[in-house]
């Protein structure tokens, strides 16, 4: 699931909220609360999420993989039966920033009990892009 927006807001403010990935209890509907557990926020932080989606609550564990300065932020996730691949860029562009939210849910063994529904994923992509853009622009 990708979602772009453009923001008219600076890149360094934009960059500065969506890189304290706690921030997602603000921008991401389905989360419930998002601690960080170590690090300062580059490569190696963790993370705890809890989510809820379709009345379910989920407990995931991200690590930062990947952290370019105003630029990528790159988190990998794990929790019941399910892995994730978050990325967020960033980009200067006239009248603002544009910000790619690039998500990857995976079953994480075959006999996994989540199921993926494609456009229910479809549908959160929307809202979630919906939801960033209203945060970003109250910043």
């Amino acid at each position: 699931m990708e979602r772009t927006i453009t923001v008219d807001r600076p890149l360094r403010a934009v960059w500065a909220f969506l890189a304290d990935f706690t921030t997602t209890e603000e921008w991401d509907p389905p989360t419930l609360s998002t601690e960080r557990l170590s690090g300062d926020g580059g490569v190696g932080t963790t993370y705890h999420n809890v989510s809820k989606f379709d009345g379910l609550s989920t407990e995931i564990d991200y690590v930062v993989t990947e952290y370019v300065e105003h630029e990528r932020l790159q988190l990998r996730g794990r929790g019941a039966g399910l892995a994730l691949l978050d990325t967020i860029t960033v980009e200067d562009v006239p009248g603002g920033t544009r910000v790619t939210y690039h998500a990857v849910f995976s079953p994480r063994h075959a006999s996994s009990s989540v199921v993926l529904d494609r456009d229910g994923l479809m549908v959160l992509g929307d809202f979630v892009a919906e939801s960033l853009l209203d945060s970003l622009e109250h910043l």
